[in-house]
Formats: C-alpha cells, sequence, structure tokens
C-alpha cells in the first residue's frame, strides 16, 4: 500500500521558471530580481514535498511501536471538541485544495493571499486534534509548537517529516536529513528546484536554519525591546546590542527544536503585509506551489489522523466522518479514510488491508 497523492512524482528535470540575464557581467532583469525571495520560498516547500514524495513512508507510521501504544483519553465533551477542530481543519484544507483547480494564473497569484495561511492552518488544527484526543486541550500556538517538536523529537512522525534542528545561532545541528552535509544550498545562485534526494534534504536543511534564525532572532528582540526583560551589561547598566555565545544558547533552549511545523507556520504571512506582495507579483510558478502545499499538508494531516482514529477506533472515527458536512464527507477526508487511515489501522492490528478493502 502506498502513499496516494495529488500529482505525479515531480520529474528529475524539472526547473525554476527564473534564470539570470545573459553574460555574467549585464545587469539582471529586475523582475527576476524581485522574484528571487518568491522562488526561494517555493523551492523550500518544493524540497518539502518532494522528500515526502520520495520517502513514501506514511504506512510506516503503523508499525512504530508508538502508535501500537498510542491510546486516547476522550470524554464526550473532549470529543465535541475533538470533532470541532478536525472540521476547522478540513474545512481549511477543502478550501487550499479547490483554489488550484482554477485553471488562471492571474487568480491562482492573487490568490496567495489566503492559501498561504490556509495551509498552515488545516496543519495547526490537525495538530491541535491530535494533542486533544491525548486530553491536552491548548490554543497558544507557542505551546503547540513546542509539543509537537517534541513529539518530532520522540518519534512520532515518519522521516518524511520527522527532521528537525536544535542548537544556538551558529551552531545549529541539523538531525534526521543524512544527505543534506553532502551538498550546499548556500551558495547555489540557479535557483532550480531540487531534483534529487540530497538536494531536497539540503534545501530542507537551509529552511530549517532560516526558520530558526528568524525565530531566535524574534525572541531575541521580544526580550531586548521590553526594559523589564533586557539583558544589560554589568559594567553600565545599559541594553546590550550583542548577545555572547552563552546567551544564545540561552535563547535556544527557551525556542526548543525548530521543525515542519515552524516551516508551515512561515505561511502566516498576513495580506496587509508588504511580504505578500513579492509572491504576487513574482513569476514563479504559483501552480506548482499550491499543489505543493495541498500535498504537504495532506500527508500531514493524514498522519494525525491516523494517530486520531487509532484512539477512537475506526467504527467511531468512522462516524465521527459521517457527522460532516456533504461537501467534506464525500471528499478528500472519506477517500483518505478508506485508502490510507483504515488499511493503516488494519496493517496495525495484523489484518491484510486489501483483503478488507476488497470486503
Amino acid at each position: 500500500m502506498t502513499q496516494t497523492t495529488n500529482v505525479s512524482m515531480h520529474s528529475p528535470n524539472t526547473q525554476a521558471p527564473l534564470a539570470p540575464a545573459p553574460g555574467g557581467n549585464q545587469p539582471l532583469d529586475e523582475n527576476w530580481r524581485k522574484s528571487i525571495p518568491a522562488q526561494v520560498f517555493l523551492n523550500h516547500f518544493f524540497a518539502m514535498d518532494y522528500h515526502i514524495q520520495h520517502q513514501n513512508d506514511l504506512f510506516d507510521v503503523a508499525k512504530f511501536p508508538i502508535f501500537e501504544q498510542f491510546y486516547g483519553r476522550t470524554t464526550d465533551e473532549s470529543r465535541r471538541a475533538l470533532e470541532k477542530l478536525l472540521l476547522n481543519s478540513w474545512s481549511a484544507e477543502y478550501a487550499l485544495r479547490i483554489t488550484p483547480v482554477v485553471n488562471d494564473e492571474q487568480y491562482l497569484q492573487s490568490s496567495l493571499h489566503w492559501t498561504f495561511p490556509q495551509a498552515y492552518y488545516s496543519a495547526l488544527f490537525s495538530a491541535r486534534a491530535f494533542l486533544a484526543v491525548q486530553g491536552v486541550q491548548v490554543s497558544n500556538e507557542e505551546l503547540i509548537r513546542k509539543r509537537i517538536g517534541n513529539m518530532v523529537v520522540r518519534g512520532y512522525y515518519p522521516a518524511s517529516i520527522g527532521y528537525y534542528a536544535l542548537g544556538p545561532i551558529n551552531s545549529y545541528r541539523i538531525q534526521r536529513l543524512p544527505m543534506a552535509k553532502r551538498f550546499s544550498v548556500a551558495t547555489k545562485t540557479d535557483l532550480l528546484l531540487p531534483s534529487r534526494s540530497g538536494a531536497a534534504q539540503a534545501e530542507l536543511a537551509q529552511f530549517l536554519k532560516t526558520t530558526r534564525d528568524q525565530r531566535v532572532k524574534s525572541l531575541r528582540n521580544a526580550i531586548q525591546n521590553n526594559p523589564k526583560t533586557a539583558l544589560r551589561s554589568p559594567k553600565t547598566g545599559e541594553i546590550l546590542q550583542k548577545f555572547s555565545v552563552e546567551q544564545y544558547k540561552q535563547l535556544a533552549k527557551q525556542i526548543g527544536y525548530t521543525t515542519y511545523f515552524d516551516m508551515l507556520s512561515r505561511l502566516r504571512i498576513s495580506s496587509t503585509n508588504r511580504e505578500i506582495e513579492r509572491f504576487v507579483d513574482s513569476e514563479i510558478d504559483v501552480k506548482l506551489f499550491h499543489q505543493s502545499l495541498v500535498n504537504i499538508v495532506s500527508h500531514i494531516n493524514a498522519v494525525h489522523e491516523a494517530y486520531i482514529a487509532k484512539s477512537l477506533g475506526i467504527d467511531a472515527y468512522r462516524q465521527l466522518v459521517a457527522k460532516l458536512p456533504s461537501y467534506l464527507q464525500e471528499s478528500f477526508v472519506r477517500e483518505r479514510m478508506n485508502t490510507i487511515i483504515a488499511p493503516m489501522l488494519d496493517q496495525n492490528n495484523g489484518q491484510d488491508p486489501f483483503l478488507r478493502m476488497a470486503a
């Protein structure tokens, strides 16, 4: 049994639609310059999707001892909260999925205002449901981020999304991307989409690094901009402008791990933020970006749904799906339940999923 996906495997010859102006001494095309940040962002998420497709390890979750021993803690009240969280997750995923169907490049370009957040919030509500079925009712995104980070490190997730970064700035350790060290994207200037597993892992390592950089700097600024929390020079009493190695180590401990969840949170670009205009006005392959996000969100949500169904039991999970509005019930939610979730539970119970599906 293999994971179903919405697009065929990415061609190894896939190339970003950007290229510098010919002639090394000629000025770069202005549109190309403006598109670079958006293309880098696309490369990151394309690499995330590429890694998921090539690992093809969703069904490995059913073999994890941590999955076999997974039992939830739900009451009637918490069950209702769980259903609401899943409804929110699936509604956001539904909205994300229907957008790329529109075959209009200009529409797709302008739709980034809402598809970026939809991808993040679908995964966020899915993560909240995953935690809720364990009796953890939490809505604070920072707490969710840290709990999910700990679960990544403890091995709840397959290798396709199980990588993470830790450590202080300039001394990050990237875990579970074994091929990343052989490749380097730090000095890559051609902006080609990754076409090999090693290149995709290097791209993901770079994505983890820049994401962790942002979080470290954001936390440092939050501390230093508050006179009550700001670290000061013991000699002058002035607010420190530079942090020592030890102080950065303390920041790293506060942040915890950087995982797929942090990477998806980069999609929380406000429509009022000028940052989004970089993407709307760029010359990137927007349809490819949309499809990569659909595949990533589908994969993450499938992992969470497998744990939730394992906790509730497949019959109770089917009843939950049966309560959904028809536009969801007859869509990807049921298909994923029948082609992925139920077979995974059968595999976990030692049954032949093909016989179950044939019956």
